[in-house]
């Protein structure tokens, strides 16, 4: 008898120790019941479907044979009644996942599937950088977005790839967003150095003498504007507030190391561009942030990048910037049958001089709906105001949501016609699939509302208008190292936890309303 015991407490304690290394490793608990209300299983029909619809031309480091493995072991899950919004969810993990690539440096993110001329290596570019990050943080294995960010900044014998600065980019904001996500302080404050370095050489080669930065607008990522032009020096809302966000991101890290001087410097920036945007890009005829030009005047038009500062926090409260939001519901300003125009279009000029190519003067590109999104789910969260509501909010996820349809099937491309829902590059090879926006991150933070942060609350704001869903689940969310899970269950029945607005931290129930309100949980 006691020899039989001997045995079984020796093979208890291979076991336990081999589940220790495991952890140690990295490999961590197995995620296949980490899910606390919803069934992996359940959503697997949507991959099966994506696989059959099309051709596979491409293959890269994560093929479609291997699309469901990926996604079951990687993605937080979603369901809700209005099935377009369930299935392209799954669908844009499903795209961003054919964008992983392997590369003898470690993975890369790519933009385009097929090769452009214009890519740095291995097909790299670095205009959706941020957008990449923002989508990526919720990707429960944190090496894609983590080695594609050291390939740009350190992927060129150590130094940044040669054109990491083709394009205007928001990095440093997102790694600290991210951060807020993972809670990984390692891994960002050695980004750390090369975002300052990056600040650095953004001064160097945009900054005027004001203070302000300028930038084409093609480097933008956005050419063809109706204030800009490829070869213009204009002080764009778009770059401006990607610095100020830049420069509040960096005085945070350096907070977090205990560096006062340098967390003095780059708030200081900060506040200096957020100055000279109130004062300069701030056109009081318009109500609205407005490209300022190479002239020293401000275009006198309208685009959507004058919704950009929100993005990022800027415009501070109470001083009526908010009042550029009546915009985003006129019809004569960005409220299109299709979504959200690109510039607005009462304008004389709206959709006259694009190339053809790539139209900036007011169709709709996901690129520009997602920092609009963003931005107003900012404003609903952070502003006190009554111009925009949950049920404008909504109004626009669902109108990005059936925009991302293309002959009858779920697709992601470049841009929009925004009355007709015409993909105007659908036909071509380059534009499937385009990694050029954020759509999942919209869907957790905006309109589910998970809102990160870099204390241990959590904080949950729904977006959802109270009547709209008897029920929605958002689960297996990788957050601060615990499994999320937020639910609505209007009568109790669909998911047998009780009637209400509930949170779960690893299975456990921490928040609970009787209504979608903000929840936050200590």
């Amino acid at each position: 008898m006691l020899h039989q015991l001997k045995y079984k407490i020796i093979a208890f304690t291979i076991v336990f120790a081999a589940v220790i290394s495991s952890c140690k490793s990295g490999a961590g608990i197995s995620k296949k019941d980490s899910a606390a209300v919803l069934q992996k299983e359940d959503f697997k029909h949507y991959v099966d479907y994506f696989n059959k619809m099309e051709d596979e031309n491409l293959k890269f480091a994560i093929p479609n044979d291997s699309a469901w493995a990926w996604m079951e072991n990687n993605i937080p899950l979603f369901e809700c009644p209005q099935q377009n919004f369930e299935e392209m969810y799954y669908f844009r993990w499903w795209t961003a996942r054919k964008h992983i690539k392997n590369t003898p440096q470690g993975y890369a993110i790519t933009e385009f599937l097929v090769d452009r001329s214009y890519a740095d290596k291995y097909n790299m570019i670095a205009c959706a950088l941020g957008h990449h990050i923002n989508e990526f943080r919720w990707v429960h294995d944190p090496k894609y977005i983590e080695q594609d960010v050291h390939l740009w900044y350190r992927g060129n014998d150590g130094k940044p790839m040669n054109k990491l600065y083709k394009f205007s980019s928001w990095t440093a904001d997102a790694l600290y967003n991210r951060y807020l996500v993972n809670k990984d302080e390692k891994f960002l404050l050695d980004m750390m150095p090369d975002m300052v370095t990056d600040y650095a050489v953004w001064e160097k080669d945009r900054q005027r003498k004001d203070g302000l930065f300028w930038q084409h607008d093609v480097k933008d990522g956005m050419e063809e504007s109706l204030s800009g032009g490829r070869k213009v020096q204009n002080a764009r809302p778009t770059i401006n507030s990607y610095m100020y966000g830049n420069a509040m991101a960096i005085s945070k890290m350096a907070a977090m190391k205990g560096d006062k001087a340098l967390e003095e410097k780059f708030k200081a920036k900060a506040d200096n561009l957020q100055n000279l945007i109130e004062k300069k890009l701030w056109n009081p005829k318009s109500d609205f942030f407005e490209t300022f030009t190479e002239k020293d005047t401000l275009a006198q038009v309208r685009e959507a990048i004058g919704f950009i500062p929100w993005y990022f926090n800027l415009p501070e409260k109470g001083k009526g910037f908010e009042k550029a939001w009546e915009q985003l519901k006129d019809e004569k300003g960005f409220s299109a049958p299709f979504g959200l125009t690109t510039a607005e279009r009462r304008s004389p000029r709206f959709r006259t001089h694009g190339t053809g190519t790539c139209e900036w003067d007011g169709a709709i590109w996901p690129f520009a709906t997602a920092q609009t999104l963003t931005a107003m789910a900012n404003v609903l969260n952070n502003y006190n105001q009554e111009i925009v509501n949950k049920t404008d909010y909504f109004k626009q996820m669902n109108l990005y949501v059936e925009s991302q349809y293309y002959r009858g099937r779920p697709y992601i491309g470049e841009y929009l016609d925004e009355t007709t829902g015409y993909w105007l590059m659908g036909d071509r090879e380059r534009s499937r699939y385009y990694n050029h926006s954020t759509f999942n991150d919209l869907m957790i933070t905006g309109l589910v509302g998970l809102r990160p942060r870099a204390d241990e609350k959590i904080e949950v704001n729904p977006l959802i208008p109270q009547d709209k869903w008897d029920w929605f689940c958002l689960d297996n969310v990788l957050y601060h190292g615990d499994i999320i899970t937020v639910l609505w269950d209007k009568t109790g029945e669909k998911y047998g936890k009780g009637k209400g607005f509930r949170i779960f931290k690893n299975g456990k129930e921490i928040a609970v309303s009787d209504k979608l309100e903000r929840l936050v949980a200590e």
